[in-house]
């Protein structure tokens, strides 16, 4: 998985925050069905699928799950530090394996940019 640029990042607009280095620590995947992921095609698959997420979850790589209410699709919180880690997760689950789910990965960290408010430098 190549690191693509996050859209939401406006450095030139807010400069100061974006010089200010966090680690990465976990994950916000949004998953969504593929066209391959039919009703017809998942039912199948989805005793599967649950039972791999649960054991993700047992492992400590999910801390939160949702249902996506506007939608149709997943978002896990994931305990990964990077978002190559988090795509080897779930492209090991069954939906990913068969190509009928697809994930958006944000990385997400401390609120570094506090520090700033307090006088102290973050630390990396």
């Amino acid at each position: 998985m190549s690191e693509v640029p996050n859209p939401r990042v406006h450095a030139q607009i807010l400069p100061a925050i974006a010089a200010v280095a966090t680690r990465t620590n976990k994950i916000l995947a949004i998953g969504s069905v593929t066209a391959k992921g039919t009703p017809e095609a998942i039912a199948p698959v989805l005793p599967f699928e649950v039972r791999a997420t649960v054991r993700n979850y047992l492992d400590g790589k999910i801390d939160c799950w949702f249902f996506q209410t506007e939608g149709y699709g997943v978002v896990f919180i994931m305990n990964a530090t990077s978002r190559a880690e988090a795509h080897e997760i779930l492209e090991k689950l069954p939906l990913g394996v068969a190509g009928m789910m697809d994930f958006e990965l944000i990385a997400l960290g401390p609120l570094a940019p506090l520090a700033m408010l307090i006088g102290t430098p973050p630390r990396p």
